[in-house]
């Protein structure tokens, strides 16, 4: 049973006309007839499809691989820049102690600087009022035991001189002797009996300033091995 669509419409079937084949003649030659215009396609044609055919289907697959493309691209994206703050990190990790070799650096050329400048300072001062040596020479034999004989005062020349005439006196009246040392620098003595010691020399008063900063470790490079103020020590 055929379906209603297999069915012509009865206004169709009225131009619908019996086909009937040629007459052919002995001798005579085919005729070919040319298809109808529009019937079949030019290479042109077969082309330019060809062509649309290949240019929908590379921009359906354009946009199917930038979108999987762009997913691609974040995935890497994301795993450059993790991998560039990993970096990063790791850096400021191995900055770490260099930078604490830095301070330590800074901080040393700090104590440097502090020494110079309290060294400059003190000897400025002393030449300013060179009378300060009076204190000095006053301070150390204060130390001395009471019952200290032979009593020697080592000063600088110029010290010397200032002492002596400050004084006014005899060495014996003074109850010691002053002994000149062109090496000691001025600002400082030493005082020496038969039994002990006093170094009250500019260095030794200096690293006495300094050996806070220091923290006692290099009191040594002044010639002194405790942080207090001069005392008298027992000659060997």
């Amino acid at each position: 049973m055929k379906s209603s669509s297999d069915l012509m419409p009865g206004d169709e079937a009225l131009e619908i006309r019996r086909w009937r084949p040629p007459t052919v003649r002995a001798g005579e030659e085919l005729q070919t007839v040319d298809p109808a215009p529009g019937s079949l396609l030019t290479a042109e044609q077969l082309e330019s499809l060809q062509k649309a055919a290949y240019d929908e289907g590379f921009e359906q697959g354009r946009k199917a691989g930038l979108k999987s493309g762009h997913q691609e691209a974040l995935v890497e994206g994301r795993r450059q820049t993790e991998a560039l703050i990993t970096r990063f990190e790791g850096l400021m990790r191995m900055l770490d102690t260099p930078l604490e070799q830095m301070d330590n650096q800074v901080e040393q050329e700090l104590i440097e600087l502090v020494i110079s400048m309290v060294r400059q300072l003190v000897r400025r001062e002393m030449r300013t009022d060179p009378e300060q040596i009076i204190g000095v020479v006053r301070e150390a034999l204060s130390i001395l035991p009471v019952s200290s004989r032979d009593i020697r005062v080592v000063l600088h020349p110029d010290d010397a001189a200032l002492v002596r005439k400050i004084y006014e006196l005899s060495e014996k009246e003074l109850g010691w002797k002053i002994v000149e040392d062109p090496v000691l620098a001025r600002g400082g003595c030493r005082v020496i009996t038969e039994l002990s010691q006093v170094d009250a020399t500019l260095e030794s008063r200096l690293a006495s300033l300094i050996a806070p900063l220091l923290g006692g470790e290099r009191d040594e490079d002044f010639g002194r091995n405790e942080r207090t103020p001069p005392v008298a020590r027992q000659q060997p």
